[in-house]
């Protein structure tokens, strides 16, 4: 079945092409259309296309197939196209000529946008509160290993004394950028396109307000032709708000696996979260992280790709908007997946202590020289020449550890003022 049936048999062929997976991705959508057509019915009532009762009808076999949805044994069969013809399938197959007025004064266009953003919205949601949740265990980790110190590095260089708290939290901090940004994608789907129709509205007197309201959008996008436009517009805002997020922890990844190598040895994990070689037994290696490392730097390629597919689109309805569909729940999808397995990973993470006084960690403290000689008098140039000149001779020797007493310095992590900006 097909909701644009007219009779006419097509190549199967091209139908396979067409259809592409839409089938199996559309379950992840089948809930939101289900809450979209319920709200549609409620308002075609409202304007007296469809009786009280026939709304009734409707309502109640909608909900048989959400309890489908919830116990899992709702299925897309290869006679459909999309879930959009299933559930139409289903309730004329019940209702008859009732079930058929479910599509009065909407396309599939604007059954997809809606799907797709209620769908953005409650799965954003959730990725909000999974990263919150992530920069919570980071701050904890932070502030129960603020005393640890760690080797601060420049293009892998020893730079500068750091911490474990600073280097938690610093990743905290900056994941509170992703944040933001998520919260910047919410607002954007969050704007109801249903009563778009095919994207020039439509003749019968439908009230879009009654469905904003109804599906708990914040807003309505008013203009039929800038909702028909959202498409496209939406996955690449969601995409790349991802695409930020999975950057983040890429970086992430990538410090812990340098960290834990043989030769930096800083930190480990417990052995169930490692695994081994087929020829070397000594092996424990941060697969989890590497893979979240290629998963993630995969997520920002395909915010790249989703701009390319939509880049010289005019304005309208156009069938390339099927293929982001695809890339967005994929991204929607592994992210959650991602966040889930580091926040259980993170947690466990062993933190060693290192010898600052190992001789390679030598130069980590030549600024500090510097600025004990700035603090006798000379000038921070004097000064650098003059401690710049004892490496070069080697003559240096290493200062003492100081604090750094400055806010969000290894000594001051104002962990506190980090945490008070999510909610800013």
């Amino acid at each position: 079945m097909k909701l644009w049936d007219k009779g006419i048999s097509i190549d199967k062929k091209i139908e396979k092409f067409t259809v592409g997976n839409d089938r199996e991705l559309d379950l992840f959508l089948t809930e939101y259309d289900i809450t979209a057509s319920k709200a549609h019915a409620k308002m075609l009532g409202k304007i007296e296309i469809l009786t009280s009762d026939e709304v009734e009808l409707i309502l109640v076999e909608l909900n048989k197939l959400q309890t489908q949805v919830d116990d899992g044994s709702f299925v897309i069969e290869e006679d459909f196209e999309d879930v959009h013809s299933k559930i139409e399938f289903e309730l004329t197959k019940t209702l008859g000529d009732t079930g058929k007025k479910i599509h009065t004064a909407r396309s599939r266009n604007d059954q997809v946008l809606v799907a797709m953003q209620l769908y953005f919205k409650a799965n954003l949601s959730e990725i909000y509160s999974k990263t919150e949740n992530l920069i919570d265990v980071l701050l904890d980790l932070a502030n129960k290993h603020q005393n640890k110190l760690l080797p601060g590095y420049t293009h892998l260089q020893v730079a500068m004394p750091s911490s474990f708290g600073l280097w938690f939290s610093a990743y905290a901090e900056i994941m509170i950028d992703d944040l933001y940004l998520l919260q910047a994608g919410l607002k954007i789907v969050d704007q109801n396109p249903l009563g778009s129709a095919a994207g020039y509205g439509s003749s019968f007197p439908i009230d879009r307000e009654f469905t904003t309201k109804e599906l708990g959008f914040k807003t309505l996008k008013y203009n039929v032709v800038a909702a028909q436009m959202s498409r496209g517009k939406c996955e690449r805002t969601v995409t790349s708000n991802i695409a930020s997020l999975a950057n983040t922890l890429s970086r992430f990844s990538m410090d812990i696996c340098l960290y834990m190598s043989q030769n930096f040895d800083f930190i480990s994990f417990p052995d169930e979260l490692t695994t081994g070689s087929s020829i070397m037994p000594h092996k424990k290696n941060p697969d989890v992280f590497e893979l979240i490392r290629g998963k993630c730097n995969k997520l920002q390629a395909i915010a790249n790709e989703m701009i390319l597919i939509t880049n010289n689109l005019p304005s309208g309805y156009h069938r390339d908007f099927q293929l982001i569909k695809e890339n967005s729940i994929y991204a929607v999808e592994n992210i959650k997946e991602i966040l889930d397995v580091f926040i259980h990973s993170i947690a466990l993470i062993k933190v060693k202590d290192i010898n600052m006084q190992d001789e390679k960690y030598k130069y980590l403290f030549t600024v500090d020289s510097i600025n004990d000689l700035v603090i006798q008098g000379k000038s921070f140039r004097e000064a650098y020449k003059d401690i710049g000149g004892q490496v070069e001779n080697g003559t240096y020797i290493p200062a003492h550890i100081k604090k750094h007493t400055h806010i969000g310095s290894k000594d001051n992590l104002a962990l506190d003022l980090i945490a008070k900006k999510k909610d800013l």
